[in-house]
């Protein structure tokens, strides 16, 4: 009598082949927006004054950039949710 917990083979396998591809999706996009932030961060280490300027109707860049960087956490969020795959 087998006592293990482990589920049987076949459930595995498909466990895996809807997991993985929505593992690799959510790592790719967690990485478009870790650039976007070490961006601001690098801005904001090295290029301090830079977040001074103000590109756009008398806003600063460094607001510009945080609330580009909210929004695109949004969308990032949005099209995970349209890609990742359906468990079946």
């Amino acid at each position: 009598m087998d006592t293990s917990s482990s589920p049987a083979p076949d459930l595995r396998a498909a466990h895996d082949a809807h997991i993985s591809p929505n593992s690799r999706l959510g790592l790719a996009l967690f990485a478009v927006y870790l650039a976007l932030y070490l961006g601001f961060m690098g801005i904001a280490a090295f290029k301090y004054e830079l977040f001074a300027s103000t590109p756009f109707g008398g806003v600063n860049l460094a607001i510009l950039y945080g609330m580009a960087l909210i929004v695109a956490a949004l969308v990032l969020a949005l099209i995970y949710m349209m890609l990742c795959k359906p468990e079946r």
